[in-house]
């Protein structure tokens, strides 16, 4: 059977200018309204003199080269399946490369805590980006008078907003998003090249000396701002874990304008500071300086540009929270489909209320960006530390010597802004970690269960199953037509069956076990009959890659399956242990794999085995 191509995610290789437009929208939402807040957020933590100005824009320059172009643009980006990238294809990459044993464990560990720090930086992405857009509302004439208390409802309308729209898909504003992307960081370019033109200076910044002269004058407490210059590179993960939406190049192409764009203005905004050191919102009150007139549409392309930002963001937790559920290691959240057109267009409902139940809570404890500022940018350095460990460990691997270096010394400068950003811990930093802890402690309760359960429930071996069957089958009478039974492992037959079969008697003339099994792979659908195992009992094994999005009942159909049943396993967890009930718990408000794949009701039997453990 050929691949399911309908149902496939697209893999683009697309590098042409309207891939490149999209990328603006999809990729660089996060990196692009850095500027909002990363300056204004720096100066409450060093005297904004023209020396001090000059260092940190220098340290702002080379973090976006090191961190975003070489880590993650040129590294990064050069390491994919098929062209998809990110957290669980890096642990797809490495663990075959270990061959299994310890090292491949810890491994998936550290894919787990990679991919529950992108989770908690997700979180915070939107809260301060709206936010701090939204209090640009305070520089326009006649609402100087506004509050945090009336910013902060403003910010949680808006998002609400977001959240709630999600279920009715994106896809038909998808394409806007671009556009408008793209001429925000055109009118951070022209803000950014009037404001250099008035003190040219600044342009020496471009020298990596004055970032290392920064560091070397300020000790510690320039050691210290490097925890708030980080906040000028949030987002940059973005370009490898969405390069499977858009292909490597568009991504690539469009990082030359949007680094072009990012460099000018926050030059431009070293610039406004220098002249005007009394400023707390730079960004604002620098465009506000230029040109009165055109603020108020300003602020709004920017408020604009925040949401894209935050639409992106909720996208990617659902496409990692599906490819956490593809590879086994988060329950089955309902998933429903949003386009016609895109099958990897989905939404999860689960995940949406969550995101907006935290982003709420956050904007509510933190009231302000520059508070806010406080608890970004761990997760962000620790992904980032993270993402380095894995690539330096391939390329050694591979034997690439140049990529192997350059890799270490990029880790070992993610390392130095991690540890520089452990200062924030008591001052609101421990919220990301606490946030990033929700989806890691159900990904280690999730696949600690998983494991505990499929051993107490004791699986019949294959060759002992196909005895009992072929005299039951020759024996018992047999209802006519087609049963399906789902399993894991066709060596392992779950008790569910043997129940079935065995204690209930119930045997069709055409018994068909269905085994869903996961490819190493990011892409690729197929459904094929195996070899028959005995006298009314044959096999269909359906194959599809970890980013797939298949519909099993449509595979069935093209296959010519048409069931009279479907049967499947339930299992009744006892237990007294206190991580095991929340494992049930999980269990029992997760869709069975049966509901997950939306096989036709009317057709379902579910066999019930209770479970200690």
């Amino acid at each position: 059977m050929k691949p399911d191509t309908e149902m496939r995610m697209p893999v683009p290789g697309d590098s042409t200018m309207k891939g490149v437009i999209r990328s603006f929208g999809l990729v660089f939402g996060d990196i692009g309204t850095s500027p909002i807040y990363t300056l204004s957020v720096i100066f409450l933590l060093t005297k904004p003199s023209a020396e001090h100005v000059i260092g940190v824009l220098s340290l702002i320059i080379w973090t976006l080269v090191t961190l975003v172009s070489v880590e993650y643009a040129w590294l990064a980006m050069s390491l994919g399946k098929k062209g998809e990238g990110g957290t669980i294809v890096l642990k797809e990459i490495l663990v075959p490369l270990l061959r299994g044993g310890r090292r491949a464990a810890f491994v998936t560990l550290l894919a787990y805590i990679g991919i529950s720090l992108l989770i908690g930086d997700g979180i915070i992405t939107p809260a301060i980006s709206i936010l701090s857009a939204v209090e640009g509302l305070m520089l326009i004439p006649g609402l100087e008078s506004f509050n945090h208390g009336i910013l902060m409802i403003i910010a949680c309308g808006i998002a609400a907003v977001l959240f709630v729209i999600q279920r009715r898909g994106t896809d038909r504003v998808a394409d806007t998003f671009g556009p408008i992307m793209v001429l925000w960081f055109l009118a951070l370019t022209l803000s950014g090249m009037v404001a250099v033109s008035s003190f040219p200076s600044v342009l020496k910044s471009v020298n990596p000396y004055f970032a290392v002269h920064f560091l070397a004058e300020n000790g510690l407490a320039g050691f210290f701002v490097l925890s708030e210059v980080i906040l000028c590179a949030t987002g940059g993960e973005a370009l490898y874990a969405d390069m499977g939406h858009l292909g490597r190049q568009p991504i690539i192409r469009a990082w030359y304008f949007v680094f072009t764009a990012l460099l000018i203005n926050y030059l431009g905004q070293g610039a406004y500071i220098i002249q005007h050191p009394e400023a707390k919102s730079v960004l604002f009150e620098m465009v506000f300086h230029q040109a009165k007139l055109a603020y108020v549409p300003f602020l709004l392309l920017s408020i604009l540009a925040t949401v894209i930002a935050s639409q992106a963001m909720i996208s990617s937790m659902f496409s990692i929270v599906y490819q956490g559920i593809n590879i086994h290691i988060m329950p089955l959240f309902k998933i429903e489909h949003t386009s016609s057109k895109l099958r990897s267009q989905i939404y999860i409902g689960t995940v949406n209320w969550f995101l907006l139940l935290a982003v709420i809570f956050i904007v509510v404890q933190f009231r302000e960006s520059h508070r806010l500022a406080a608890a970004y940018g761990l997760a962000v350095t620790g992904t980032m530390t993270l993402t380095g460990i894995m690539m330096i460990w391939i390329f050694g691997l591979r034997k690439q010597p140049s990529k192997f270096v350059v890799s270490v010394l990029v880790t070992l400068v993610a390392m130095v802004f991690l540890t520089a950003n452990v200062y924030k811990l008591p001052n609101g930093g421990y919220w990301s970690l606490l946030l990033a802890g929700i989806p890691f402690s159900v990904i280690l309760i999730y696949t600690s269960g998983q494991r505990r359960l499929y051993r107490r429930l004791s699986p019949a071996g294959l060759t002992r199953f196909l005895e009992r069957y072929q005299k039951a089958y020759l024996t018992l009478s047999k209802i006519e037509g087609t049963g399906l039974f789902f399993v894991r492992d066709i060596a392992k037959i779950p008790p569910y069956i043997t129940h079935t079969m065995f204690t209930n008697n119930i045997i069709y003339t055409d018994n068909i076990f269905v085994s869903v099994m996961r490819l190493e792979e990011p892409f690729g659908v197929s459904g094929a009959f195996k070899e028959a195992l005995a006298a009314g009992l044959r096999v269909f094994e359906i194959q599809y890659g970890y980013m797939e999005v298949i519909t099993v009942e449509t595979l069935l159909r093209k296959s010519g399956i048409n069931e009279k049943a479907i049967f499947y396993g339930l299992e009744d967890i006892v237990t007294r242990n206190a991580v095991w009930k929340v494992f049930a718990i999980i269990k029992r408000l997760s869709p069975t794999f049966i509901q997950f794949h939306k096989l036709p009701p009317h057709r379902l039997h579910g066999v019930v085995t209770q479970v200690k453990m």
